[in-house]
Protein backbone atom coordinates (compact mmCIF):
# COMPACT_ATOMS: atom_id res chain seq x y z
CA UNK A 1 0.00 0.00 0.00
CA UNK A 2 1.27 3.49 -0.78
CA UNK A 3 2.17 5.85 2.04
CA UNK A 4 -0.10 8.88 1.90
CA UNK A 5 0.76 12.05 3.76
CA UNK A 6 -1.33 15.19 3.49
CA UNK A 7 -0.16 18.68 4.39
CA UNK A 8 -2.59 21.45 5.30
CA UNK A 9 -1.46 23.84 2.57
CA UNK A 10 1.10 24.44 -0.15
CA UNK A 11 3.64 26.03 2.18
CA UNK A 12 3.66 22.98 4.42
CA UNK A 13 3.80 20.64 1.42
CA UNK A 14 6.90 22.44 0.15
CA UNK A 15 8.61 22.24 3.53
CA UNK A 16 7.57 18.64 4.12
CA UNK A 17 8.63 17.45 0.67
CA UNK A 18 12.03 19.13 1.00
CA UNK A 19 12.47 17.45 4.38
CA UNK A 20 11.49 14.08 2.90
CA UNK A 21 13.99 14.42 0.05
CA UNK A 22 16.77 15.49 2.43
CA UNK A 23 16.10 12.48 4.65
CA UNK A 24 16.13 10.12 1.66
CA UNK A 25 19.44 11.62 0.57
CA UNK A 26 20.99 11.22 4.00
CA UNK A 27 19.88 7.60 4.26
CA UNK A 28 21.16 6.72 0.78
CA UNK A 29 24.56 8.29 1.36
CA UNK A 30 24.87 6.62 4.76
CA UNK A 31 23.97 3.21 3.37
CA UNK A 32 25.45 3.25 -0.15
CA UNK A 33 27.74 6.27 -0.36
CA UNK A 34 25.67 8.17 -2.92
CA UNK A 35 22.18 9.50 -3.60
CA UNK A 36 20.69 8.81 -7.03
CA UNK A 37 17.52 10.82 -7.63
CA UNK A 38 15.32 11.50 -10.66
CA UNK A 39 13.59 14.87 -10.66
CA UNK A 40 10.10 15.70 -11.84
CA UNK A 41 9.09 18.67 -13.95
CA UNK A 42 5.98 20.80 -13.63
CA UNK A 43 4.89 23.58 -11.34
CA UNK A 44 4.52 21.66 -8.07
CA UNK A 45 8.20 20.76 -7.53
CA UNK A 46 9.55 24.21 -8.48
CA UNK A 47 9.26 25.73 -4.96
CA UNK A 48 10.40 22.42 -3.45
CA UNK A 49 13.62 22.56 -5.44
CA UNK A 50 14.07 26.19 -4.43
CA UNK A 51 13.62 25.18 -0.80
CA UNK A 52 16.30 22.50 -1.16
CA UNK A 53 18.64 25.21 -2.46
CA UNK A 54 17.88 27.53 0.46
CA UNK A 55 20.18 28.10 3.41
CA UNK A 56 18.03 25.80 5.55
CA UNK A 57 18.60 22.77 3.32
CA UNK A 58 21.51 23.20 0.93
CA UNK A 59 24.05 22.03 3.51
CA UNK A 60 21.93 19.09 4.65
CA UNK A 61 22.26 17.22 1.37
CA UNK A 62 25.61 15.72 0.38
CA UNK A 63 25.55 17.23 -3.10
CA UNK A 64 29.03 15.97 -3.93
CA UNK A 65 27.63 12.45 -3.54
CA UNK A 66 24.36 13.17 -5.35
CA UNK A 67 23.53 12.25 -8.94
CA UNK A 68 20.56 14.01 -10.54
CA UNK A 69 18.52 12.43 -13.32
CA UNK A 70 15.16 13.31 -14.85
CA UNK A 71 11.95 11.33 -14.98
CA UNK A 72 10.99 12.83 -18.31
CA UNK A 73 11.72 15.72 -20.63
CA UNK A 74 10.02 17.70 -23.33
CA UNK A 75 11.83 17.53 -26.66
CA UNK A 76 13.07 21.10 -26.58
CA UNK A 77 16.54 22.66 -26.16
CA UNK A 78 17.86 22.90 -22.60
CA UNK A 79 17.40 26.69 -22.52
CA UNK A 80 13.75 26.50 -23.62
CA UNK A 81 11.23 27.75 -21.06
CA UNK A 82 9.41 24.40 -21.32
CA UNK A 83 12.49 22.35 -20.42
CA UNK A 84 12.34 20.38 -17.18
CA UNK A 85 16.12 20.58 -17.02
CA UNK A 86 16.04 24.37 -17.27
CA UNK A 87 13.52 24.61 -14.43
CA UNK A 88 15.61 22.35 -12.22
CA UNK A 89 18.80 24.21 -13.11
CA UNK A 90 17.35 27.63 -12.33
CA UNK A 91 15.73 26.61 -9.05
CA UNK A 92 18.22 24.08 -7.67
CA UNK A 93 21.19 22.89 -9.69
CA UNK A 94 22.84 26.29 -10.11
CA UNK A 95 22.62 26.97 -6.37
CA UNK A 96 24.17 23.90 -4.76
CA UNK A 97 27.62 22.28 -4.81
CA UNK A 98 26.63 19.61 -7.31
CA UNK A 99 29.45 18.50 -9.62
CA UNK A 100 28.47 19.19 -13.26
CA UNK A 101 29.25 15.58 -14.17
CA UNK A 102 26.62 14.45 -11.67
CA UNK A 103 23.80 16.06 -13.66
CA UNK A 104 22.39 13.62 -16.21
CA UNK A 105 19.99 15.46 -18.49
CA UNK A 106 17.89 14.08 -21.31
CA UNK A 107 19.00 15.56 -24.64
CA UNK A 108 15.69 17.12 -25.58
CA UNK A 109 17.22 18.99 -28.50
CA UNK A 110 17.99 15.88 -30.58
CA UNK A 111 15.78 13.29 -32.28
CA UNK A 112 13.43 11.79 -29.61
CA UNK A 113 14.30 8.18 -30.41
CA UNK A 114 18.02 8.96 -30.28
CA UNK A 115 17.58 10.91 -27.03
CA UNK A 116 15.74 8.01 -25.40
CA UNK A 117 18.36 5.48 -26.49
CA UNK A 118 21.21 7.70 -25.35
CA UNK A 119 19.62 8.19 -21.94
CA UNK A 120 18.95 4.49 -21.50
CA UNK A 121 22.58 3.75 -22.35
CA UNK A 122 23.73 6.39 -19.88
CA UNK A 123 21.63 4.75 -17.16
CA UNK A 124 23.15 1.36 -18.05
CA UNK A 125 26.69 2.73 -17.90
CA UNK A 126 26.13 4.53 -14.63
CA UNK A 127 24.64 1.56 -12.81
CA UNK A 128 26.85 -0.95 -14.64
CA UNK A 129 23.79 -3.12 -14.95
CA UNK A 130 22.08 -5.03 -17.73
CA UNK A 131 19.05 -5.62 -15.51
CA UNK A 132 16.73 -2.96 -14.15
CA UNK A 133 18.71 -0.56 -11.94
CA UNK A 134 17.52 0.84 -8.66
CA UNK A 135 17.24 4.61 -8.25
CA UNK A 136 17.18 5.75 -4.64
CA UNK A 137 14.28 8.12 -5.27
CA UNK A 138 12.17 9.07 -8.28
CA UNK A 139 10.03 12.17 -7.91
CA UNK A 140 6.80 12.27 -9.89
CA UNK A 141 3.88 14.57 -10.45
CA UNK A 142 0.34 13.71 -11.45
CA UNK A 143 -1.73 15.60 -13.98
CA UNK A 144 -5.45 16.12 -13.63
CA UNK A 145 -5.75 13.54 -16.46
CA UNK A 146 -3.86 10.95 -14.40
CA UNK A 147 -0.57 11.12 -16.31
CA UNK A 148 2.77 10.91 -14.55
CA UNK A 149 6.23 11.53 -16.02
CA UNK A 150 5.33 11.42 -19.72
CA UNK A 151 3.08 8.39 -19.34
CA UNK A 152 -0.12 9.83 -20.80
CA UNK A 153 -3.52 8.14 -21.13
CA UNK A 154 -3.90 5.95 -24.17
CA UNK A 155 -0.26 6.12 -25.30
CA UNK A 156 1.83 3.16 -26.45
CA UNK A 157 4.55 3.75 -23.84
CA UNK A 158 2.15 2.56 -21.14
CA UNK A 159 2.58 -0.99 -22.42
CA UNK A 160 6.39 -0.82 -22.71
CA UNK A 161 8.03 -3.71 -20.88
CA UNK A 162 11.53 -3.92 -22.35
CA UNK A 163 12.78 -0.36 -22.68
CA UNK A 164 13.90 1.70 -19.67
CA UNK A 165 13.55 5.01 -21.49
CA UNK A 166 11.22 5.66 -24.40
CA UNK A 167 10.13 8.42 -26.77
CA UNK A 168 6.43 9.22 -26.99
CA UNK A 169 4.46 11.68 -29.07
CA UNK A 170 1.74 13.13 -26.84
CA UNK A 171 -1.10 14.15 -29.10
CA UNK A 172 -2.98 16.21 -26.53
CA UNK A 173 0.16 18.28 -26.00
CA UNK A 174 1.20 18.17 -29.68
CA UNK A 175 4.76 17.44 -28.62
CA UNK A 176 7.34 14.69 -28.35
CA UNK A 177 8.51 13.63 -24.92
CA UNK A 178 11.17 11.27 -23.59
CA UNK A 179 10.27 9.40 -20.42
CA UNK A 180 11.42 6.78 -17.99
CA UNK A 181 9.14 3.78 -18.41
CA UNK A 182 7.00 2.14 -15.76
CA UNK A 183 9.32 -0.88 -15.30
CA UNK A 184 12.29 1.37 -14.55
CA UNK A 185 10.30 3.60 -12.20
CA UNK A 186 8.90 0.57 -10.38
CA UNK A 187 12.42 -0.74 -9.75
CA UNK A 188 13.26 2.28 -7.55
CA UNK A 189 13.80 2.06 -3.81
CA UNK A 190 11.40 4.95 -3.39
CA UNK A 191 8.92 6.83 -5.54
CA UNK A 192 7.32 10.07 -4.34
CA UNK A 193 4.33 11.71 -5.99
CA UNK A 194 4.08 15.45 -5.34
CA UNK A 195 0.49 16.61 -5.86
CA UNK A 196 -1.30 19.84 -5.01
CA UNK A 197 -4.52 21.66 -5.75
CA UNK A 198 -8.26 21.04 -5.76
CA UNK A 199 -8.14 20.30 -9.51
CA UNK A 200 -6.34 17.04 -8.66
CA UNK A 201 -8.80 15.84 -6.00
CA UNK A 202 -10.99 13.66 -8.20
CA UNK A 203 -8.03 12.15 -10.01
CA UNK A 204 -6.19 11.39 -6.78
CA UNK A 205 -9.21 9.42 -5.60
CA UNK A 206 -9.46 7.64 -8.96
CA UNK A 207 -5.81 6.61 -8.94
CA UNK A 208 -5.77 5.45 -5.31
CA UNK A 209 -9.26 4.00 -4.94
CA UNK A 210 -10.81 3.62 -8.39
CA UNK A 211 -10.79 0.50 -10.57
CA UNK A 212 -7.41 -0.45 -11.99
CA UNK A 213 -7.37 0.96 -15.50
CA UNK A 214 -3.90 2.37 -16.11
CA UNK A 215 -4.58 3.04 -19.79
CA UNK A 216 -7.01 5.67 -18.50
CA UNK A 217 -5.19 6.66 -15.30
CA UNK A 218 -1.48 5.97 -15.98
CA UNK A 219 -0.33 6.89 -12.47
CA UNK A 220 -1.81 3.55 -11.40
CA UNK A 221 1.07 1.84 -13.22
CA UNK A 222 3.48 3.06 -10.58
CA UNK A 223 3.66 0.34 -7.95
CA UNK A 224 7.28 -0.24 -6.87
CA UNK A 225 8.15 -3.92 -6.78
CA UNK A 226 10.56 -3.83 -3.85
CA UNK A 227 10.47 -0.17 -2.89
CA UNK A 228 7.95 2.21 -1.39
CA UNK A 229 5.47 4.58 -2.99
CA UNK A 230 4.85 7.86 -1.19
CA UNK A 231 2.16 10.40 -1.94
CA UNK A 232 2.93 13.87 -0.57
CA UNK A 233 -0.13 16.00 -1.20
CA UNK A 234 -1.85 19.11 0.07
CA UNK A 235 -5.27 19.14 1.71
CA UNK A 236 -6.99 20.50 -1.39
CA UNK A 237 -5.80 17.58 -3.51
CA UNK A 238 -6.74 15.13 -0.75
CA UNK A 239 -10.29 16.41 -0.31
CA UNK A 240 -11.81 13.06 -1.35
CA UNK A 241 -9.43 10.74 0.47
CA UNK A 242 -8.98 10.11 4.16
CA UNK A 243 -5.32 10.50 5.03
CA UNK A 244 -3.21 11.49 7.97
CA UNK A 245 -2.67 15.22 7.96
CA UNK A 246 0.97 16.19 8.49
Amino acid sequence: MPHLRVFPDRQNLVAGAAEFIAQCAAQAVAERGRFVVALSGGGTPRPIYARLASADFKDRVAWQATHVWFGDERCVPPDDARSNYRMARETLLDHVALPPAHVHRILGEIDPAQAALAYEQEVQRFFRAATLPCFDLILLGMGDNGHTASLFPGTAVLREQARWVAPQYVEVMATWRVTLTAPLINAARGVAFLVEGAAKADMLWNVLHGPYQPDVWPAQLIQPLNGEAHWLVDAAAAARVEPRVG
